[in-house]
């Protein structure tokens, strides 16, 4: 599994630098994004509730396990992915919920409404996803 599918299970999702991500812990009400997501240089996704959440809880408010968050092993080595890959299912599923956050959006800013700092981030996040998964499929990838 890939950190995007699992950000795309989250809601608040904001970049906190390169392979690290904050948002909203879904194993409790969360006023303010208290889950840290950190994507590990061996392919593992470290997850961490500052409010105290076990881990197993917040992967199973989800509909992951532990498994889900560690790299693919072969026997005993480590197969670590120098090109991410999404399967179709986790590329199609991020594509519809982050152009639904763009189509929202843009619908907003379309009417004039106003939009505050948090709403232009998750913004931001739904392009650099959509542009993510897109790379991915490519269409010179398509059909290979």
């Amino acid at each position: 599994m890939s950190i995007d599918s699992l950000l795309s299970r989250l809601g608040r999702v904001k970049d906190n630098g390169t392979g690290k991500h904050i948002a909203s812990c879904p194993a409790h009400e969360d006023r303010s994004p208290s889950l840290a997501i950190k994507e590990c240089d061996d392919g593992r996704v470290l997850v961490h509730c500052f409010a105290g959440c076990e881990t197993e809880d917040v992967l199973e408010a989800v509909g992951l396990s532990f498994s889900d968050l560690m790299p693919e092993r072969i026997g005993s080595e480590q197969v670590i992915k120098r090109t991410r890959w999404i399967n179709a299912k986790d590329a199609l599923s991020t594509l519809d919920h982050e152009s639904l956050v763009v189509s929202i959006i843009g619908s907003d800013f379309l009417e004039h409404k106003d939009i505050d700092e948090d709403t232009w981030s998750r913004l931001a996040v739904a392009v650099n996803r959509i542009n993510k998964t897109r790379a991915v499929y490519a269409p010179a990838r398509i059909g290979r």
